[in-house]
């Protein structure tokens, strides 16, 4: 083959040349694509409808597979077949969840789809079946848009292969954004708006309608809150409802509804997406923990007559059922607060946060633009029909020349439109006509026709040539529609005390236990205050240190030798059969401190901390209390001396302290000359007398507080002095004495204890 000239263009060779970006301003524009299609095309709603895009295109989708709500039903997978296929490329599944959503009642206040066969359930909304199982058709509330769709309201375009028409928007004759409410997540940002009350957002339009400068404060008399499918309560003061108006933003918080039925708490209604599955499972959980004393059982008793029926059994009839109540709202799903978040679609096409005024306004702003093109939609026909009759009349009054020419000229519609100056249309009209219809009372027929619809064309010209008329129109269409869809509020809105979780305190029970601290500081709890601490095991190297008698849900504490003070719940000790657990687990000293002593009691226990250098001060437990394992700084040991054991105090105006020092002085006074601070040195209960011999070595040995009545037992080496309250008042006197020696062969003391009466 003979070889081809070579072109004459040099740059014949060269490859085309292509547009060139720079990375980062290619991604920056392809993310700002797809984040607009997100938003636009997917998660957020047209403020005109009130739905996305997938919801738009099941809905029209079955309208035109005329499931209308007088229709049989028909496969739900037909419904998705046709979605996919004709208007909406995605996923299947992500299709028929969100159908299956527009079904539920419980889901939504207003449903667009009738659903037959198991639609999933308010304990467990995914349980639905697969769509090929359902059937559907659309609801009565759906022809509400629908309803005007074929009467020139509605813009068109293509679908997504060109090979259809869709409709931009549906011609909603409500406010259907309010009234089902939206969520969904795009990119950067996200819509909640929670389901409103039909009567009440059509009574605030109206009324905007007639006076547009309402404020939203006069607003939220009409909508004065959500109205949820389920039956709760909502509890968000007026003040809150306003502030979300206002914004566009906040939470709405509900809660369930319960009453008393015999001794059993019943619950009948559920939060908005509550389980009531997972609730129980929340309290059985608080139940195992032994954090719900004050319940014996609980079940479920909901059928199909009781969708909701949980039934709490308190343990005796003297529980606090309000304030258990309050707990369980506090820790469990019987209460729940739901974000607001006016973000939607504007008529502008752009994205934004409304507040109810605003959106109230536009919506009615697009309902008006809708009546009044279908207005003009019906007057144009209206013209059409009146210019076709009267060249029906034309034909009818010269019927023998009509039938003359169609018989015999070989091109009759020219002839028509030539001899009695005929548009095309009404031409093509009297061609149409059948004979039988070329009778004297046809067209009697006809001029009645013509008075009717000049009289319609009549009206329809005075409303559109009048703002006020179409308004009220408008109004009368608003209020006729509310009258024949709408439903009194489901979700009352109540003023309820706050949500309160219970002290933990609160829910242990009243358990008597002793504690038993063992020298290595090891920790264990024996049920009763009758325990034999001498039987109790050690480990190896280790001894009994002391003990306190309290209960579960009292208050635990631990002091060191370093003075500080460690918290731990009682109601947590391990078993006294057991040598116990180390409380380094839970708390930590520095290695230079010890574990010495042990506390119980209420937060208003007073105990007496001391010192051996003789200073002391009075705390109340409550005050000691710290939530950190490091522990607090109570007691400020000097250096060179010890803690002494707390002591607890009955009284402190009318107790009695009764100190005693290495040299066998003792001392009595009233424990009131104490000051009482959460923490510190405390002030001087004893002096030590000057001693040439060895004043260094003096310090308190031990501590006691008596009641008036008490007796004083004083322990030196292995006998004991039993002084009565007689015998005492020798020892009585003002604090920062140095107090009188005792008997000679007992000034060695040990310890001392007092003797209840």
């Amino acid at each position: 083959m003979p070889r081809k000239a070579p072109a004459t263009d040099p740059d014949h060779r060269k490859p085309p040349i292509l547009d060139t970006l720079p990375m980062a301003e290619f991604a920056e524009k392809a993310y700002l694509h797809y984040s607009m299609y997100v938003i636009l095309d997917r998660a957020l709603p047209h403020i005109g409808d009130g739905l996305k895009p997938v919801q738009r295109r099941i809905v029209y989708a079955m309208s035109d597979l005329g499931l209308s709500a007088s229709s049989k039903f028909k496969k739900s997978a037909r419904t998705v077949g046709d979605v996919l296929g004709k208007f909406h490329p995605h996923g299947d599944t992500a299709c028929y969840e969100a159908m299956v959503l527009m079904a539920q009642s419980f889901s939504y206040r207003y449903p667009l789809i009738d659903g037959q066969g198991n639609w999933g359930s308010q304990d467990d909304p995914r349980s639905f079946a697969a769509m090929r199982y359902t059937e559907s058709r659309l609801t009565r509330y759906a022809e509400l848009l629908l309803q005007e769709l074929d009467q020139g309201t509605a813009d068109w375009a293509d679908n997504f292969d060109g090979t259809l028409r869709e409709p931009r928007l549906l011609p909603a004759r409500l406010p259907n954004l309010l009234l089902n409410g939206a969520s969904g997540i795009a990119v950067g940002m996200a819509t909640d708006i929670p389901p409103h009350n039909m009567r009440e957002v059509v009574r605030a339009c109206v009324r905007l309608l007639e006076n547009p400068g309402l404020p939203i404060e006069q607003l939220c008399r009409f909508v004065e809150g959500p109205d949820f499918p389920t039956r709760a309560e909502i509890i968000s003061t007026p003040e809150e409802m306003q502030d979300i108006y206002r914004s566009g933003q906040g939470a709405v918080r509900q809660r369930a509804v319960w009453a008393r039925e015999g001794r059993d708490i019943i619950i009948t209604a559920l939060p908005y997406q509550v389980s009531g599955s997972r609730v129980l499972e929340q309290v059985a959980a608080q139940m195992l923990g032994k954090k719900l004393p004050m319940i014996a059982d609980i079940r479920d008793e909901s059928d199909h007559e009781n969708p909701t029926r949980l039934v709490l059994e308190p343990r005796s009839n003297r529980v606090d059922v309000e304030s258990l109540m309050r707990h369980l709202f506090a820790t469990t799903d019987l209460e729940r607060s739901y974000r607001v978040n006016l973000n939607l679609i504007g008529l502008d096409g752009r994205p934004r946060v409304y507040d109810l005024k605003t959106l109230l306004v536009e919506w009615l702003d697009f309902r008006i633009r809708t009546v009044r093109r279908r207005l003009e939609f019906r007057h144009e026909k209206v013209t059409e029909r009146l210019h076709v009759l009267e060249g029906l009349l034309v034909a009818y009054m010269n019927l023998d020349e009509v039938i003359r020419i169609i018989r015999h000229e070989e091109a009759p519609r020219q002839q028509l439109i030539a001899r009695f100056s005929l548009s095309d249309a009404q031409a093509d009209a009297i061609l149409d006509t059948r004979l039988r219809n070329l009778a004297r009372l046809e067209e009697m027929k006809i001029r009645r026709e013509q008075e009717t619809l000049a009289g319609e064309r009549a009206g329809l010209a005075k409303i559109l040539g009048s703002e006020e008329r179409l308004k009220q129109l408008v109004r009368d269409e608003l209020a006729s529609d509310s009258k024949g869809y709408s439903d009194p509020r489901r979700s009352p809105i109540v003023q309820a005390k706050p949500a309160r979780a219970l002290d933990q305190a609160a829910l242990v029970p009243a358990e008597p236990i002793t504690i038993i601290l063992s020298a290595n500081g090891w920790i264990r709890a024996a049920k009763g205050h009758d325990v034999d601490i001498g039987r109790l095991g050690y480990k190896s190297g280790d001894r009994y240190l002391c003990s306190v008698r309290g209960r579960t849900n009292e208050l635990l504490l631990v002091l060191d030798s370093n003075g500080k003070a460690y918290t731990v719940p009682a109601h947590s000790l391990p078993s006294a059969r057991g040598l116990g657990e180390p409380l380094s687990s839970t708390c930590s000293t520095g290695s230079d401190a010890a574990f010495c002593s042990l506390m119980a009691g209420t937060e208003d226990t007073l105990y007496l901390l001391s010192t051996s250098s003789g200073y002391g001060f009075v705390a109340s437990l409550g005050d000691m209390v710290t939530r950190t394992r490091f522990g607090k700084a109570t007691l400020k040991v000097p250096s060179g001396a010890t803690a002494l054991t707390p002591r607890p105090v009955q009284s402190f105006e009318n107790d009695l302290l009764c100190v005693v020092t290495s040299f066998g002085r003792m001392l009595i006074m009233r424990i009131g000359e104490l000051v009482r601070q959460s923490k510190g040195k405390g002030l001087k209960m004893i002096a030590f007398p000057s001693s040439r011999s060895a004043p260094e070595q003096q310090w308190v040995v031990d501590v006691a507080v008596l009641g008036r009545a008490d007796s004083l037992r004083v322990y030196s080496g292995s006998q004991y002095l039993n002084l009565r309250p007689v015998q005492l008042e020798h020892y009585l006197g003002s604090r920062a004495q140095t107090g009188r020696q005792l008997p000679r062969g007992y000034r060695r003391v040990r310890a001392i204890e007092p003797v209840a009466r």
